[in-house]
């Protein structure tokens, strides 16, 4: 995570760690909210909504809203 996303930020996923999650790689979403811990949330663009957690997942953000 290079640049601090605010909300409406476009994002693409690089990487995570939730070893549930189905959500491949390369997966573009637009960040809801970010929460008090810093968890960026996102509503990725197949229908997913999961947190990226600072230091444990990754993601490019690809444009501003």
């Amino acid at each position: 995570m290079n640049n601090a996303p605010t909300v409406g930020t476009r994002v693409r996923l690089v990487s995570c760690s939730d070893p549930y999650t189905t959500l491949p790689r390369g997966t573009y979403g637009t960040v809801r909210f970010i929460d008090d811990v810093g968890t960026v949330h996102v509503a990725w663009d197949n229908g997913a909504t999961l947190g990226m957690v600072r230091g444990y997942d990754r993601f490019e953000v690809v444009r501003d809203a």
